[in-house]
């Protein structure tokens, strides 16, 4: 992938949920919601504060992330889809 997000934004792959439930029920695309959750592919280099001084971001590429319905704006690179969003859409890190 050729992208470098700026500043404090992040480039997020959407990790697509499973498409039965655990009782073995099968849900139809059409009933699917887009996942909020998401591995960081890319970083920006941090954002500047008042002083001009280099604020580095809390989350890195390979980072599973947590995200409001609503963030970012979706992109199409190389036939995948990915969202591009600002770090203060993130709600949430997964702990490894």
């Amino acid at each position: 992938m050729n992208i470098r997000p700026l500043h404090d934004r992040i480039v997020v792959k959407r990790i697509e949920e499973k498409e039965t439930t655990s009782s073995g029920i099968i849900i139809p695309d059409s009933a699917k919601e887009k996942p909020q959750e998401g591995e960081v592919i890319a970083v920006g280099k941090g954002k500047r504060d008042d002083e001009g001084n280099l604020v580095p971001l809390d989350v890195q590429a390979g980072d599973r992330i947590l995200f409001g319905k609503y963030s970012g704006s979706e992109t199409k690179l190389d036939g995948t889809e990915y969202l591009i969003m600002r770090e203060d859409d993130v709600l949430g890190v997964f702990s490894k």
